[in-house]
């Protein structure tokens, strides 16, 4: 087994409970964790052996572009079922979505959350 990690993936998105944050949006923050063998790959050198992190950050980007969620959780839920769905060798995906300018009265980095899905929770 492997991982192919993508860190840091600033996309813009609607999600909040707040009308304010469905209509004008903000930066959200990605980090995503593939899993999935990556034996053939290493012998093969060979694209298709493997998941195109290109392609998958394409992915990320047209939803979190297009869908529209009052809880990060869901969103995250969702980015996890379509990385699964579209890439058939991933045994797993883990999302930590970060919402840096969370509407809350505090001083505080990034609010966010983690879900990880396995190809058995589709």
């Amino acid at each position: 087994m492997g991982k192919i990690l993508i860190k840091g993936l600033r996309c813009f998105g609607r999600h909040g409970v707040n009308d304010f944050e469905k209509q004008k949006g903000q930066i959200f923050v990605v980090d995503a964790t593939l899993t999935l063998d990556l034996t053939p790959v290493c012998k093969s050198d060979a694209l298709e052996d493997t998941v195109n992190y290109s392609s998958a950050v394409k992915a990320i980007r047209r939803s979190m572009d297009t869908d529209c969620f009052d809880t990060i959780e869901a969103a995250a839920g969702k980015l996890c079922r379509i990385l699964l769905e579209e890439f058939p060798l991933l045994d797993e995906v883990e999302i930590t979505l970060h919402k840096p300018r969370a509407p809350i009265a505090a001083d505080f980095d990034t609010v966010s959350v983690c879900v990880s899905l396995n190809r058995a929770a589709l």
